[in-house]
């Protein structure tokens, strides 16, 4: 996968900057490791920091804010899926093709978007030739005529409501921003076991730090991979609305 492939380098890039950190210390002059420098190095190194921590907290608020738009538009097109199947439904037995037809579009929609390329697949066409069947219906009377209006609306919306998924699925992370990201931390880890003592101990607390950085950075990956992954949004809404289309 390659939120995990992606992970894995940023993990070998802090942990390893921080071992060369260990490595440089035995090679500095005795004077570049007084308490001054090391007071240098720390103000330098607090501001790096806090720059830092703010790129990372704008990846997360991004991310999440695409994993929670996908999330909502896939509840809400679940919703018109259904509405649309009971004005249908009150049409009249004449819209029973059109029903039908709804529930493989339905279908495939699940079949497409949690297949193993997610929803990088464009929408078919089926929800275009549900909108020219219900444009094909011939009203008898006023209540047919506004249950047609109100359908075809629906499905305009849930039409709108699966490109916009499909659109918004194809943005990702900024690789610049993550580069300037893991450049920043390797330099904050680096500057660290500038410092410290090459020993088990800290050696095993720069792993865990780099660890937590790198899992940090999988999740932000996985939430623009909504559909797919290990933190993918579940099936169950669009599956839900299956289960009542044709009732």
């Amino acid at each position: 996968m390659r939120s995990i492939g992606i992970s894995a380098i940023v993990f070998v890039c802090i942990f390893g900057a921080s071992l060369l950190g260990m490595l440089l210390r035995s090679a500095l002059p005795e004077h570049h490791l007084s308490s001054d420098s090391k007071d240098a190095v720390k103000v330098g190194i607090g501001l790096v920091g806090t720059m830092a921590a703010l790129v990372l907290g704008l990846l997360v608020a991004s991310a999440k804010g695409n994993y929670d738009s996908q999330g909502a538009a896939l509840t809400q097109l679940s919703a018109n899926v259904v509405m649309l199947d009971r004005m249908l439904a009150h049409y009249g037995p004449e819209t029973k093709e059109i029903r039908d037809l709804l529930r493989r579009v339905v279908n495939g929609l699940i079949d497409s978007v949690w297949s193993k390329s997610g929803s990088g697949s464009a929408p078919a066409a089926g929800n275009e030739i549900l909108y020219e069947k219900i444009q094909e219906l011939s009203p008898k009377d006023d209540r047919q005529r506004a249950l047609q209006g109100q359908a075809s609306s629906i499905a305009i919306s849930a039409g709108q409501t699966r490109w916009l998924m499909y659109e918004e699925g194809a943005a990702s992370v900024s690789m610049p921003l993550l580069v300037v990201l893991v450049l920043w931390l390797s330099l904050i880890l680096g500057s660290y076991g500038l410092f410290a003592p090459l020993n088990c101990t800290v050696i095993t607390s720069m792993c865990i730090c780099a660890l937590a950085v790198s899992a940090a950075i999988f999740l932000i990956l996985e939430m623009y991979s909504p559909f797919s992954g290990m933190i993918q949004l579940s099936s169950a809404p669009l599956r839900a609305a299956l289960a009542h289309l044709g009732q």
